[in-house]
């Protein structure tokens, strides 16, 4: 029996009757259900044992006589709405579950592998956060050009001491999940790789504690030890994250239906686009609407489940 999609769905406090529901929009839509399985993961299985945030189910059913597109369209009618209050429900190919494929993890950084956003951080120590989080919370929905407006909010930092991006590296937190996340994949021979926007100096003390496989982000210019308020080089934007996307997998050797995007505003589009799964986390509703699989949790490790990590 050949089993080649999978149901996969995720609630923090799910209703008692939402996995019946799903089984049943699943027949409905004239799709056979061969197996499935729910599985509690604990807030300190997300983030360790101090940890407040809360813990989710996922369930996942194995299903095939159906096509993935008839199927995603009858659980979810609406990438901007949850057709089960509380509950994302995705369809994902089997393919993905295949061990013997190695497998490309990349994610954006700011709001996805970290809960903040850098720039802003820094501008914080220019006085000018609020003025920064704006132009940020625009660029993420789409409203403004990112490159342009990266420039804008770069050009807020001119003065501060080159120091204040290791004060602001210290500040960072990744979000819920990422540690275990990462961890599972390189454990399990997969490459794991982050895209940023934001800046090389945070990101990489971060790729070193997490021993990701690539990396990429802006450069800031520092002149005299301190910040110009300018970039160097090429702005990692929405194409330059897209090409890494694709540079990172031929040299991985990694086929393009087995990598895996995550980010979460509309600068991460045409990576998620160019991913054999795009994944959006908690993202804005232009990125919802691009994307193949939608987490709305807090918990990024919840990642795992579409390759059964």
């Amino acid at each position: 029996m050949t089993t080649d999609l999978a149901v996969i769905a995720f609630a923090q406090n799910p209703d008692p009757e939402a996995r019946e529901r799903i089984l049943t929009l699943v027949q409905d839509a004239g799709a056979e259900v061969e197996r499935f399985s729910t599985v509690r993961v604990t807030g300190p299985g997300s983030a360790g044992p101090d940890s407040g945030v809360p813990g989710y189910n996922a369930f996942t059913a194995l299903v095939h006589g159906s096509d993935a597109t008839a199927l995603l369209a009858a659980l979810r009618p609406d990438p901007l709405t949850q057709l089960l209050p509380g509950v994302d429900v995705n369809v994902v190919p089997t393919t993905l579950f295949d061990a013997t494929r190695r497998k490309l993890l990349v994610m954006d950084v700011d709001s996805t592998l970290i809960q903040q956003e850098v720039v802003e951080l820094l501008a914080a120590h220019a006085g000018r956060e609020a003025e920064v989080t704006a132009m940020t919370e625009a660029a993420m929905r789409g409203e403004l050009d990112f490159a342009e407006s990266l420039h804008a909010r770069v050009e807020t930092l001119a003065g501060l001491p080159a120091s204040v991006v290791e004060e602001v590296h210290a500040a960072v937190r990744l979000s819920p999940g990422a540690d275990v996340l990462v961890k599972a994949f390189l454990r399990e021979g997969h490459a794991v790789a982050a895209v940023s926007g934001g800046f090389l100096g945070v990101l990489d003390p971060l790729a070193e504690q997490l021993q990701l496989t690539r990396h990429a982000a802006n450069v800031l210019e520092v002149v005299d030890g301190k910040l110009t308020g300018r970039l160097l080089g090429e702005v990692v934007d929405q194409t330059v994250k897209e090409r890494c996307l694709r540079t990172w997998a031929d040299e991985l050797d990694v086929a393009p239906e087995d990598v895996i995007a995550v980010g979460d505003g509309a600068n991460d589009i045409d990576m998620i686009r160019a991913a054999g799964l795009g994944v959006a986390f908690n993202g804005k509703p232009a990125l919802r609407a691009a994307a193949d699989a939608q987490i709305s949790l807090p918990n990024l490790d919840a990642v795992r489940f579409f390759t059964d990590v």
